[in-house]
């Protein structure tokens, strides 16, 4: 009865996260009530003891590699970097091949760190001029760039700077890159039935008549892209080259640096018990940290760089009257 309580828990907490809630204030709620159905008489120390304890471990360990990707991605897209990244990439595979061009661009911006939120709001308006030109089902989009931004960048490809290729890390003691040979083969795996399944449904599309618009009216077009002045795509690699290449020297050094284990004072005054940290456990986390927030000042455009973005001015107003008495 337990395991199904448990279950009708996370059944409500994806329900309400389908809907658009948010987890964070769900969160609580669905644990709290699962508590109540199993023994009321421990929702408040289940709370304080468990929950609480819990969730604060998490953000303690996770939250700076939360922050820091959000502000490095963000960064990359006021900066103009993944517009010059997209724009590259689409012409060197072909505006052809629309459906791989994405995949590969939504790819290569989260491998180097972007977050996948980000990827989706800067690839979309390339994806759409792409595949009204192609005359490929507007329907496909969403999956097209989920292929790329999704799945093997974020858990299957090693060295990913991704979350969700860190978290297990603490858990396991293994590092970011860990078992390369499987996440290479899961990469390709991933990538050849993805493909292939868009390209089945492109070409059911094409055999029923139906093309970008398809049956239904379109809503919320972007703007087509137009040529605006962009940075050289060399120059808007290097920060997510940055990030993979101090991830991996970072990963190898950790070990030597700080040892098997880390031990510290955490104060001067007094004599509190040592704080004692595994650096097997840790070692992605930290090496993972400071490529972002190295990446993110590399890449933050400077006031008065021709990629910053210029603000508009308030207008002056001269009063006729002077501001003081004579």
């Amino acid at each position: 009865m337990s395991f199904l309580i448990v279950l009708a828990a996370l059944c409500f907490l994806m329900f309400v996260a389908y809907r658009g809630y948010s987890v964070i204030l769900f969160a609580p709620v669905a644990a709290l009530a699962a508590v109540l159905l199993t023994d009321p008489a421990l929702v408040q120390p289940m709370f304080t003891g468990l929950f609480m304890d819990k969730m604060v471990g998490f953000l303690k360990l996770y939250f700076p590699v939360f922050v820091l990707g959000a502000v490095f991605g963000k960064l990359i897209e006021i900066s103009g970097f993944s517009k010059s990244i997209v724009s590259a990439t689409i012409k060197l595979v072909g505006a052809q091949r629309a459906m791989l061009s994405i995949v590969i661009v939504c790819g290569l911006l989260t491998y180097g760190g972007v977050s996948l939120f980000v990827v989706v709001f800067a690839v979309y308006p390339f994806a759409a001029e792409l595949f009204r030109q192609s005359n490929i089902p507007k329907r496909l989009i969403p999956g097209t760039i989920a292929l790329g931004a999704f799945t093997f960048t974020m858990d299957a490809l090693p060295g990913s700077p991704q979350i969700q290729n860190i978290i297990p890390t603490s858990f396991f003691g293994t590092t970011s890159w860990a078992a390369p040979t499987l996440g290479v083969l899961g990469t390709v795996f991933i990538l050849i039935m993805g493909l292939s399944y868009l390209e089945w449904r492109r070409r059911s599309a094409l055999k029923a008549g139906e093309g970008y618009a398809g049956s239904d009216a379109l809503l919320n077009e972007p703007e087509p892209f137009r040529g605006e002045k962009l940075a050289h795509p060399l120059i808007a690699l290097l920060p997510l080259v940055l990030v993979g290449v101090s991830n991996y020297l970072f990963t190898v050094w950790m070990p030597g640096w700080y040892g098997t284990v880390t031990e510290f004072i955490p104060a001067v005054i007094g004599n509190p018990a040592p704080v004692v940290q595994e650096t097997a456990k840790l070692g992605a986390i930290w090496a993972v940290r400071r490529p972002c927030w190295w990446a993110s000042c590399r890449s933050s455009p400077w006031p008065g760089h021709r990629w910053w973005p210029r603000l508009p001015r308030a207008p002056r107003v001269r009063s006729a009257a002077p501001c003081w008495p004579r």
